[in-house]
């Protein structure tokens, strides 16, 4: 097979302007204005609308999903509970979403890993699009690839010549076969010309530990979980995978400053079981507006490592489309067996 380019493989971002989302918000007020209630809307929400997110509770994923409920829920007057449902890299949680009563009472905040395992895995029991009705991206934000203070590379640039020089030598961990790490960690190793050795996990702390007793060279990890032991030095940052410096932790280089054009961004979106209907996606849409001018839901999402940005229900799902098909690149290129 030639070569694929880093630039072929860039995961892009793909956020776009909110007109079409204020022109929806137009239409809904006129509606209501009028006194009238757009068919499917009529009875929604009849009881509290569960939102569900597919890893444990605690974490990353799962702070970002409160947050996007006490919002949702003050736009809208709705109750909203937030459901962790870990497991299989998120996949059981988008499986129980894509089954759901599509009434516009379960919700899911899909995750980068939601287009990671769609291109991973041959079989799943849902269709990565035809089985949602897709509200909105939410947010975007890069991985960190970190190692301990005395570990074996100390900057971007060692990082890069290990991996050219003695492909295999480097160990790092990443939150399971086929998740947005392990695939970004394939993603430099093609991009560097070398290799580096996959540790998988299940997520949690342990890779943490494991990096700093020495099991492991190095994590692909969220802003949050490792800001932190950067500026208290018991982390060295080596990169970002943003295509630019990244504001929360802009003395960390970018990996594209070494290798032009890499870029891995994951993400999160809104998205309800296919079939919903769409006044209620209209409605969602609207209230996720609302939420987007609130300092205080920009503050905490920030605080998360989140850059927001919002699209359209069909740039959504153009989005997730194409990250599928960017994952695929880089399987394909690295030689990596699919599950079924």
């Amino acid at each position: 097979m030639s070569a694929v380019t880093s630039s072929r493989l860039r995961i892009r971002t793909g956020f776009h302007t909110r007109k079409s989302m204020r022109l929806t918000i137009i239409a809904l007020a006129m509606l209501a204005a009028l006194g009238i209630s757009p068919a499917g809307a009529q009875e929604w929400p009849s009881r509290p609308i569960t939102l569900v997110q597919g890893f444990g509770a605690g974490g990353n994923t799962d702070s970002i999903a409160r947050v996007l409920a006490e919002a949702l829920s003050r736009a809208l007057g709705a109750s909203f509970i937030v459901e962790a449902k870990p497991g299989a890299g998120g996949r059981l949680a988008s499986e129980a979403v894509a089954k759901a009563a599509p009434d516009g009472h379960t919700l899911i905040l899909l995750t980068g890993a939601h287009a990671s395992s769609a291109a991973m895995h041959r079989k799943l029991r849902y269709d990565p699009l035809e089985s949602f009705a897709f509200v909105s991206l939410v947010g975007r934000f890069p991985f960190v690839i970190a190692t301990r203070p005395d570990g074996p590379v100390r900057s971007l640039e060692d990082l890069v010549r290990v991996i050219r020089e003695e492909p295999g030598k480097l160990t790092y961990s990443s939150a399971g076969f086929g998740s947005v790490q392990h695939l970004t960690g394939e993603l430099l190793s093609l991009s560097a010309g070398g290799k580096l050795t996959h540790v998988p996990y299940r997520g949690g702390t342990q890779p943490l530990t494991d990096l700093m007793s020495g099991q492991i060279d190095l994590i692909f990890d969220t802003l949050t979980a490792t800001i932190p032991g950067i500026e208290a030095g018991t982390l060295r940052g080596l990169a970002v995978t943003s295509s630019t410096a990244w504001p929360a932790i802009p003395s960390v280089l970018p990996v594209a400053s070494r290798l032009p054009g890499f870029e891995v961004i994951s993400w999160v979106g809104l998205a309800a079981p296919a079939g919903t209907p769409t006044a209620v996606i209209d409605k969602l849409r609207a209230a996720l507006d609302v939420a987007a001018r609130d300092p205080d839901v920009q503050r905490r999402l920030t605080a998360l490592g989140v850059e927001t940005g919002f699209s359209t229900p069909q740039e959504m799902r153009l989005f997730i489309a194409d990250q599928v098909k960017r994952w695929n690149a880089v399987i394909d290129q690295a030689g990596l067996p699919r599950h079924d």
